[in-house]
């Protein structure tokens, strides 16, 4: 089979993909690289109303492109959406869960033109899916799923209902699937899941975050680790202390904020307040001098007053981010807050969202101008007319000019910062 596979989302959705097309490409079947495709898959995301409306819209126009072609549909949309997903006339609707059924289910349907249904009750699942990690070939970075479901229920979030309750990987199987990774020449292995921060809470020994964290780097001490999204609660001292000790974390910490007032925070069931988000960013940078520590923003939450808004402005300023992820609050259909009194205009949902992007254009511009000067341990990905380009370790986007440098690391001096972009000389 040819196939054509589109994902939306989180870096979850991201590693499940490749673990998918891995299961794919060992029983032969290859990308369809510009020809009709026999098969077209949409990793579906469900985190708002507007990620389902992109991943029904990802899959018609698929279907609309490659006519005749069997069609698929699995994540967290049809999860939760499985009723309206049949409307849509797909062939082969899976969940978030069971990738390798799913591929099994495409052979099935493509050789029979059966269609094939199967959405379970996540709450059901008892233990983490097992999946080949890595990436597909020619990448440089792999991605490690350590953790799977989420029992936090923030008043906003549909993803407990979607993914079930947390599901983590023994420890000694990270520490295995880092090593193996790295044996197969990644040079960055990105440790993400649902929510690592709950990672051990189902397991018997109850391991930690930063224990499963100080395996992984232990077992690939030649890669750079990146860690995924942080719970704030999580970073204290003692995290800061272990993750500084071990030499190859990425000092880049990208922390769950969603919003700067604490008002807000109680009603969207967040575990933190704005006075211990703040004290985590503190920590870090006293021990990750000029890390980069990003955020995800949510504006216009139900509820949310004018001087609400103001103090998150206020803020996420103080707090120096050095990139955001700001999104207008989208109702999503069977969470507590789509029937929270309070809802706001969507016209001043998107208004406060841009003041906020104003405010982290101008962070982030800030954060890039530090770099001029500085010398950036930078893992260089691709190239074009010369210019290659890659990740420093506190995740800028560096461009220097070389030669074979795809999966190189190298010390590049910082001289230009042009439209988002450091460019600098290898030294």
């Amino acid at each position: 089979m040819k196939y054509i596979i589109t994902t939306l989302g989180c870096k979850v959705n991201q590693f499940e993909t490749a673990a998918i097309e891995k299961m794919l490409s060992s029983r032969g079947h290859k990308p369809a690289c510009g020809i009709e495709a026999d098969v077209v898959i949409v990793n579906s995301c469900a985190v708002t109303a507007e990620s389902g409306r992109k991943s029904r819209q990802a899959i018609r126009r698929l279907m609309a492109e490659n006519p005749g072609a069997l069609s698929a549909l699995c994540g967290c949309y049809s999860q939760v959406n499985a009723e309206e997903a049949k409307q849509i006339g797909v062939d082969v609707i899976f969940g978030s869960g069971d990738r390798a059924a799913f591929v099994d289910a495409l052979e099935k349907a493509y050789a029979e033109r059966e269609t094939q249904f199967n959405v379970d009750d996540p709450f059901s699942r008892k233990s983490i899916e097992r999946l080949p990690g890595g990436a597909m070939e020619g990448r440089t970075r792999a991605h490690m799923k350590i953790v799977d479901g989420c029992d936090n229920y923030c008043s906003y979030c549909i993803i407990p209902y979607a993914r079930g309750h947390v599901r983590s990987m023994p420890l000694e199987e990270c520490a295995a699937e880092a090593a193996k990774l790295a044996s197969e020449g990644y040079k960055e292995i990105v440790v993400t899941g649902i929510e690592i921060s709950s990672y051990g809470i189902d397991l018997p020994e109850k391991p930690s975050l930063a224990m499963v964290i100080k395996a992984v780097a232990s077992a690939a001490p030649e890669a750079r680790i990146h860690i995924g999204s942080l719970e704030p609660t999580i970073v204290d001292e003692e995290f800061c202390i272990m993750l500084e000790q071990l030499g190859n974390i990425c000092p880049h910490f990208h922390l769950a904020l969603q919003s700067g007032c604490d008002r807000t925070l109680q009603n969207m069931n967040r575990k933190y307040d704005t006075g211990r988000f703040y004290a985590a960013t503190e920590l870090l940078r006293r021990y990750f001098p000029a890390c980069a520590i990003s955020a995800d923003l949510i504006t216009g939450f139900p509820g949310e007053s004018e001087q609400d808004h103001t103090d998150t402005l206020a803020f996420i300023e103080k707090c120096r981010f050095s990139s955001m992820h700001i999104f207008p609050y989208s109702i999503r259909p069977g969470t507590a807050a789509a029937s929270m009194d309070g809802q706001l205009e969507k016209s001043l949902k998107n208004a406060r969202a841009r003041q906020a992007q104003t405010v982290a254009k101008k962070m982030q511009k800030s954060y890039l101008e530090s770099m001029l000067g500085k010398t950036l341990r930078v893992l260089f990905e691709t190239e074009k007319d010369g210019i290659w380009r890659g990740h420093s370790d506190n995740y800028c986007e560096v461009c220097a000019e070389g030669t074979q440098l795809h999966g190189v690391f190298a010390d590049v001096l910082i001289k230009e910062l042009k439209n988002d972009l450091l460019y600098g000389i290898i030294i």
